[in-house]
């Protein structure tokens, strides 16, 4: 059994399109700011949530456990999820006009190993009008969201181009979690096809 340590209804659907035989056991555990750099701070904040999910509840022989977190990256700057309204139009001011660094980290606990990896996508937004932005904001998309926007969502709207991986994005990078998961040994059962 594939177990997905994420309340992210993102990274379910996204999971969904590897296999339809997982479960969500989300888990809680610090996400403070562990260090500058974006890919070694979602690495380790990954690590972080899988050990603690495996800590809340050991897995049997043939269960292996998915934990991840995404960040955006600007300017030397991690920007987590706004905590207010004011806090992601002022996020999204920033972005305006500039590209972005959006950072996945990834862990997969599989029998007695655990190994990580991350991924990095490069997004790039319109020239956005203090309008424009008021009225993403009014649609309470950005609040749960790093960075203050979702781009499978209505941020679609403010981004003009992206370089690399899509899914990683949204906030899981399926092709290479397919890769690592098969590469250790965890059977996975495929969708099937209509």
């Amino acid at each position: 059994m594939l177990i997905l340590a994420s309340q992210s209804p993102r990274r379910r659907e996204l999971l969904g399109h590897i296999t339809e035989d997982f479960i969500v056991r989300p888990t809680g555990c610090d996400e403070a700011i562990c260090c500058a750099d974006p890919e070694e701070h979602v690495r380790q904040l990954a690590l972080r949530k899988a050990r603690a999910a495996l800590s809340a509840a050991p897995l049997t022989e043939n269960d292996a456990l998915i934990a991840a977190d995404t960040v955006v990256f600007l300017d030397g700057d991690i920007l987590e999820k706004p905590r207010t309204p004011e806090e992601a139009f002022s996020m999204l001011r920033r972005l305006s006009g500039r590209e972005n660094t959006v950072c996945t980290g990834v862990a997969v606990a599989f029998r007695d190993e655990i190994r990580a990896f991350t991924c990095r996508t490069r997004v790039l937004f319109y020239d956005l009008t203090d309008g424009e932005i008021g009225d993403y904001v009014a649609t309470g998309e950005p609040m749960d969201k790093a960075g203050a926007y979702a781009i499978q969502g209505r941020g679609a709207f403010l981004v003009k181009e992206i370089h690399g991986d899509y899914c990683n994005v949204v906030g899981l990078p399926v092709a290479p979690l397919e890769r690592l998961l098969r590469e250790m040994g965890v059977p996975l059962e495929r969708r099937s096809r209509t």
